[in-house]
């Protein structure tokens, strides 16, 4: 069982290609830097995660993309099997892909950014409107609250002083940014996911 992500940058031709360098550094990073991503047709990507790890590593992705404002991304989360290990990812195949590719197709008649298909239809409904609650903060980010959330998911075991000094701003400007970006409700959302996700792989 594994995670595809796949996705896009919205508006890439209208942005300047910053967005570029922002998007291989935090595919570098969410695959730890084990290669299980690929950038095709210019601002294009998939991304191989542990299933678990999917909306976590989404929302890391956003985060790094909103930073370039005005470019955003769109993104398709597929859980499934693999069937076919193949060294390109845009060449292997199973559910995931399948999952994924459907995912991402779905989101320009739903409206959104970000979406989540899996083999079970009640798990996808009620995780997809959790998606859709954590958008209307995601979707607005403003360059600050990105950065600090790009931050804080690349240092989770630090506290926010710490992260004042990582980023050279003020705590009390460090808790306003994440404030702003509902940052703890979105860890909350990502613990529920991994606790649904971990009931449903068991039956």
């Amino acid at each position: 069982m594994i995670g595809i992500i796949t996705g896009d940058i919205v508006g890439s031709r209208k942005i300047k290609d910053s967005w570029l360098t922002s998007l291989k550094n935090a595919l570098k990073f969410a695959s730890d830097q084990n290669n299980k991503w690929e950038i095709y047709r210019g601002d294009s990507f998939q991304l191989e995660v542990a299933p678990e790890n999917a909306i976590k590593t989404a929302a890391y992705l956003k985060a790094c993309i909103r930073i370039n404002k005005p470019a955003d991304v769109r993104m398709g989360i597929g859980i499934g099997d693999l069937k076919n290990k193949r060294k390109k990812l845009s060449e292997s195949s199973g559910d995931a892909f399948i999952n994924s590719g459907g995912a991402f197709d779905s989101l320009k008649q739903a409206k959104v950014n970000l979406a989540i298909k899996t083999d079970f239809p009640d798990f996808d409904e009620e995780i997809n409107v959790l998606i859709k609650l954590s958008l209307i903060s995601m979707d607005s980010w403003g360059v600050v609250a990105a950065e600090m959330v790009k931050l804080a998911l690349e240092n989770e075991n630090i506290l926010q002083n710490e992260l004042a000094l990582l980023s050279g701003r003020t705590q009390s400007s460090v808790s306003e940014a994440l404030k702003r970006a509902h940052f703890s409700e979105l860890m909350e959302m990502d613990k529920l996911y991994r606790k649904k996700l971990t009931q449903m792989l068991s039956k």
